[in-house]
């Protein structure tokens, strides 16, 4: 029987979800099932609108062999496992002849654990557990939460929380899961065999396609003890957050409560000098952190090292007691003692990190109006771990809407620990120590010079570090009331973003939504909604907004996205690239600011009919050296400087959504 070709595998795809075939769909599939076939790497752009998702599903059920494909965003998981995922195997079935298997898999704490909910948790103040079912009221939110889940657990059949609907709260998840640190292990729990997270583990050892997520695939790289199954192709959606994502999993912190919280735990279950040790150590790192001031740590202070050393030799010893000693009087040992240990083991992990003093680590103090300081540590980079861990032994494609900046991919390339594309291995011979890799865009189904203006408004004033923009305040006030509303507003800071929506409150007769004053999914359903209405938000607007149609047909940048001067990761990353000879700012602060504009300018157009502007109130997008850069990284918008210009389209564009009833 001959094979069935990629193209004819595609077109009963896109016939399944009831799509229209598109030339970037068709270039991608084609890109990504070559690079399958080569065991290469590829880049890939795909605007919004071209069906990317099929663009990679179809060649990837194709290829026969296991696939992870590890998304950025709960709700893309979604969208694949419940809605792309079944209606392409379905399709693809007949031409196939089998039927790809596909299964979700998170970390272990997005699970119900069984032992949690029947059991108990582990108590910190006393011995043995608490009943967190008898201990809170049912009428209480914490006794409601808690009654659902109990219920909730005799009918799910994944135990995963995100099934879970309405949600509950964080509080009360964790009174029900563990951390993978936490968890007793199937072979020595009660509850193993009936385990939500050792059954999703089998189903996805069982299936063609894994779909994860990009925080899972970093653990699984970094800490070297296998969590996905193996695998020859990795596709990773999303690709613009893997750097920032990868960057999280890798970041280590160390709080006042939860060094006290480890002491509790330890406390009942080791000697009396041990816990004594590892209680003062605490009180010592406590003090210390009393004083931080926010701001990086170019070396470790004499103090904060003599803190870091006691606590580290503290809580190595409590780690040592712990595993020697029992205590039968504690109710469930092993559960409490697991707790324990996985507290203390990771207050000694970054401790210990801290301690050694890394040229690749950054170290600084925050300082949280609620949570009060922490101290944290990051690496520099996360290039050459993504190197020598993602790119070796099996074809990686990674995709987005925004992955070419400035005109060329080696921007992301080079955060991902590429070399230039094309750039052969340092002995001339093609991978000899380098991934060699691909760049394709595959472009978008929308014209962009005739749906979308980008609009710089040259006139204003730069941007100052502080204080308020009355200029500002006046275009983005005409800008919205041309528009008749209709416009997302996205701020460089909460501040900034509140401080807009109180003055246009105000002063025009239109609704402003505010980020903070609702959920997220409520704001963008009554944005949504009535197309008079504005939102105004900041970093998750930036990306997390999909409205095509006449309720958002303006949207707004303040300044551009540059990270904060004082942020310490950022800036030492900045400062890394200079003293190794490179352009610093270009190489981290325009490149972010580029990818975050990109992914703000991608609301505008979600359509082949929306039609709309997008006003970016800050002239050095004019007027600056690294403008054009930040421009090329945009969609190819018709661009004007011309303000009268814009009013004019904006209005004749609301014109004619009334027109239309909307």
């Amino acid at each position: 029987m001959t094979k069935p070709s990629l193209t004819e595998l595609l077109h009963a795809a896109v016939a399944a979800v009831g799509g229209t075939e598109r030339p970037g769909q068709v270039a991608m599939a084609e890109a990504v099932a070559s690079a399958i076939d080569d065991s290469s790497h590829l880049l890939v752009q795909a605007g919004t609108g071209t069906g990317k998702s099929l663009g990679y599903l179809v060649p990837a059920l194709a290829h026969g062999e296991r696939v992870v494909v590890a998304t950025a965003t709960l709700a893309l998981q979604r969208q694949l496992v419940e809605r792309d995922l079944p209606r392409t195997v379905e399709a693809l079935h007949p031409v196939l002849r089998r039927r790809p298997e596909f299964a979700m898999l998170k970390g272990r704490s997005n699970y119900l654990c069984l032992h949690r909910l029947h059991e108990g948790v582990p108590q910190e103040e006393e011995e043995g557990l608490f009943d967190p079912f008898e201990s809170a009221t049912p009428t209480s939110k914490l006794g409601t939460d808690l009654l659902r889940l109990r219920d909730w657990s005799d009918e799910t059949e994944t135990g995963d929380r995100d099934d879970l609907t309405p949600g509950v709260s964080d509080r009360a998840w964790s009174q029900v899961s563990v951390s993978s640190r936490e968890c007793l292990g199937a072979s020595r729990c009660a509850y193993g065999q009936e385990c939500f997270a050792e059954l999703a583990r089998e189903r996805a050892r069982l299936a063609d396609v894994v779909v994860t997520n990009h925080a899972l695939l970093a653990i699984d790289a970094i800490e070297g003890a296998p969590i996905l199954p193996s695998h020859e192709v990795l596709i990773v959606d999303e690709a613009h957050e893997l750097v920032s994502r990868v960057t999280g999993v890798a970041t280590g912190e160390l709080t006042p409560g939860q060094v006290n919280r480890a002491v509790r735990r330890a406390a009942k279950l080791v000697n009396e000098k041990a816990a004594d040790a590892l209680q003062t150590a605490a009180e010592t790192f406590e003090g210390l952190m009393e004083l931080a001031l926010p701001g990086r740590l170019e070396t470790v202070p004499e103090d904060l090292e003599y803190a870091l050393a006691s606590l580290r030799d503290a809580a190595r010893t409590v780690i040592s007691a712990l595993g020697a000693t029992r205590d039968k009087s504690v109710q469930d040992e092993d559960a409490v003692r697991k707790q324990a240990l996985a507290s203390v083991e990771s207050i000694h992990t970054v401790a210990e990190r801290i301690s050694q003093r890394s040229e690749y680590d950054v170290v600084w103090y925050e300082r949280h109006d609620r949570f009060g300081a922490s101290l944290r540590v990051a690496p520099l980079s996360v290039s050459g771990l993504l190197r020598e861990k993602l790119f070796a032994d099996r074809s990686v494609t990674l995709t987005s809407a925004t992955l070419k900046l400035g005109g060329d991919f080696n921007g992301v390339g080079a955060s991902l620990g590429l070399a230039p594309e094309g750039t052969a291995g340092v002995d001339g011979t093609p991978g000899a120590d380098l991934p060699v890799w691909k760049g394709v865009d595959v472009g978008s189904p929308f014209d962009y010079p005739k749906q979308g203006i980008l609009y710089v408004a040259r006139h204003l004033n730069n941007p100052g570090r502080e204080g308020t923009r009355a200029d500002m305040s006046d275009e983005l006030a005409e800008l919205v009331e041309a528009a008749g509303g209709r416009t997302l507003g996205l701020f460089s800071s909460m501040r900034a973003a509140r401080a807009a929506a109180e003055e246009l409150r105000g002063r025009l007769d239109v609704p402003i939504l505010l980020q903070g004053e609702e959920t997220l999914g409520e704001l963008i359903k009554n944005f949504a909604a009535d197309p008079r209405t504005c939102l105004f938000g900041t970093l998750s607007l930036w990306q997390g907004v999909d409205v095509p149609g006449p309720s958002c047909q303006l949207v707004v940048m303040d300044r551009i996205p540059f990270p904060r001067p004082d942020d310490p990761l950022m800036s030492a990353r900045q400062k890394a690239v200079e003293e190794a000879g490179g352009n610093g700012f270009m190489a981290v602060a325009a490149t972010h600011s580029a990818l975050l504009m990109a992914q703000g300018a991608g609301r505008l157009v979600r359509a082949t009919g929306d039609r709309g502007v997008v006003a970016v109130l800050d002239p050095r997008l004019a007027t600056a050296r690294y403008g054009s850069y930040l421009r090329a990284s945009l969609p190819d918008f018709w661009y004007t400087t011309d303000r009268n210009q814009v009013r004019r389209s904006l209005a004749a564009i609301d014109e004619a959504a009334r027109a239309e009833g909307k």
